[in-house]
């Protein structure tokens, strides 16, 4: 496994932090990380509401590279309670596609930690809507 690969899950490892902020609010329980172009990590955490107005780690994360300037994804690591192990959802494909029409399908995305499972976004979300608006 690329060495890159564990420094953002030491990234996202250590603002994993599961916790409750209110009787509506609670953060924490998922972490991500996210490699941007230019080689920086930026990290995130999901915040769940009762209401719906939660966000996920991945977009969290994605978020925090935006607000310091860049847009282009790189890598995407994201450590749920299964440790490690899962593909970010619908609306984080979604929000990686628009930030990267012509190039997202190049994003690379860590399935399993353990096993060193490693899978492009164009492999898990091959025919998506902006492939077709181009046309």
């Amino acid at each position: 496994m690329d060495k890159i690969w564990e420094e953002m899950y030491a990234a996202a490892k250590a603002v994993l932090n599961p916790r409750r902020i209110s009787d509506y609010v609670t953060a924490g329980e998922v972490s991500a990380a996210v490699l941007s172009k230019s080689g920086k990590i930026y990290t995130g955490v999901c915040i769940d509401t009762c209401s719906t107005l939660g966000i996920c780690a991945e977009r969290n994360a994605i978020f925090d590279m935006i607000t310091n300037g860049e847009q282009e994804i790189d890598k995407v690591l994201c450590i749920s309670p299964r440790e490690g192990k899962g593909a970010p959802c619908g609306a984080c494909r979604e929000l990686m596609v628009q930030l990267m029409p012509t190039s997202y399908k190049d994003i690379e995305i860590m399935l399993d930690y353990s096993k060193g499972t490693v899978i492009t976004l164009g492999e898990i979300t091959p025919e998506w809507w902006i492939d077709y608006d181009r046309v």
